[in-house]
């Protein structure tokens, strides 16, 4: 746990970050501002204080520092939770406990605006734009924000399967990164046996990651074809493949899902689906149903969230979407399961949910990415930056604390 606030941002590049470096005027919103954040405080049990809290009792609760009260009530007023993203990456508040503190405030979710104001939480958020659909162009565009940053970059926080997605814990115990390990490893080999991957078996993986999940699927004897958007996660795969031994049992391509051709015994995707936007499910899905032969099996595994919570929220733009998943929308399982019945000739025969297991990959990750903050300034990464990750590291793990997101694994059988 974090036990010291960070120091504060000095300097900030306009050029890189225009919306980070200016703050809105909005003085007299600011005010408006002021007294619902001290109201959301109030109904969350968050202390709200100026004075630097380092060495703070956690026994008393999370606390919201605030370095730059006017400057933070201003981006709030104009941006909501992406003023609030805004203005940590700007230094203009922290806490000794992010997590702790966003967790309580994703917790008290609902109350944190007053009832009658209620109805208009999701009218007033920025709307999405026809713009942010992943077309075959914009996809590839949008998993370059984000996959392309360096390899050097992932390296540094992730553990050596250079796995980026939940791990599968067992039991209870140390979390860090060699544990982290052996958990990703559970994780992959839990849905390669929920889909039947063995000698001989013919494999399609959409969403290539670095390699991971096709190495251990070719060291079981099947033949992999996997499948990426990300040029840097395709090169830096087949490195480690070869390097593996494995690699003349992979094949990487460069490809986009709906481009995919012929038919294999099992599909597999790991959290991919949440890059592909919903005007696209129809799309993926029916993709699914093509590319798996008759009595085949289809392994994903998948953030969600609550369907109502999914449908409230599914036009809005925030600052996810603004500076780390462009296009991207958590499905909900009941978004899933219509598609799964509406798209394909598959049913579901398997789910699993580990959603206290995110959490604690994303804690690893957190501590690792701290950690290694030279490292990260050596790669040409500034503090602006390293504020912006570990928000987002820190959100999503409240995310998972709170429940209000979730993981699966859903296993999907194709009528022979």
């Amino acid at each position: 746990m974090t036990t010291t606030t960070p120091p504060p941002i000095t300097t900030v590049d306009p050029r890189r970050w225009p919306d980070v470096a200016r703050v809105p005027r909005a003085r007299l919103r600011a005010t408006a501002a002021r007294v619902l954040a001290r109201y959301a405080a109030r109904e969350a049990g968050v202390r709200i204080t100026t004075t630097d809290p380092t060495g703070a009792n956690a026994a008393e609760g999370p606390v919201l520092y605030l370095r730059d009260p006017e400057a933070f009530h201003r981006r709030l007023a104009v941006g909501g939770l992406i003023g609030l993203g805004e203005s940590y990456m700007a230094g203009e508040w922290d806490s000794p406990d992010p997590v702790a503190l966003l967790t309580r405030l994703a917790e008290h979710y609902v109350e944190l605006v007053p009832r009658p104001l209620r109805p208009l939480r999701h009218v007033t958020l920025p709307r999405r734009g026809l713009g942010d659909r992943n077309t075959r162009t914009a996809a590839r565009r949008n998993i370059g924000h984000h996959y392309d940053l360096s390899n050097d970059l992932f390296a540094l926080f992730l553990d050596r399967t250079m796995t980026y997605s939940s791990a599968l814990f067992d039991g209870p115990g140390p979390r860090d990164p060699h544990t982290l390990a052996s958990a990703q490893e559970r994780k992959i080999d839990r849905l390669l046996d929920a889909v039947g991957v063995g000698p001989g078996t013919t494999l399609l993986e959409i969403g290539t990651g670095w390699g991971g999940l096709a190495l251990r699927a070719a060291r079981r004897g099947a033949r992999v074809t996997t499948i990426t958007l990300s040029a840097e996660q395709r090169d830096l795969a087949v490195r480690r493949l070869a390097e593996a031994g494995v690699g003349a049992a992979v094949d990487v391509r460069l490809l986009d899902y709906r481009d995919a051709e012929g038919e294999y015994d099992a599909v597999v995707s790991v959290e991919m689906i949440e890059a592909v936007g919903e005007h696209y499910w129809p799309a993926y899905f029916s993709a699914l149903d093509r590319l798996v032969r008759p009595g085949g099996r289809v392994g994903l595994q998948s953030i969600t969230m609550d369907h109502r919570l999914m449908r409230a929220s599914r036009h809005s733009y925030t600052w996810m979407h603004k500076y780390v998943f462009p296009g991207g929308l958590i499905p909900s399982v009941e978004a899933i399961e219509r598609q799964v019945r509406e798209r394909t000739s598959m049913t579901v025969v398997d789910r699993t949910a580990f959603g206290a297991d995110y959490a604690d990959t994303l804690m690893v990750w957190r501590r690792s990415f701290a950690d290694a903050a030279a490292e990260v300034d050596g790669l040409g990464f500034d503090a602006v930056f390293r504020r912006m990750w570990d928000f987002y590291l820190a959100y999503c793990e409240a995310g998972f604390r709170a429940g209000l997101i979730d993981v699966e694994q859903i296993v999907l059988e194709r009528a022979r």
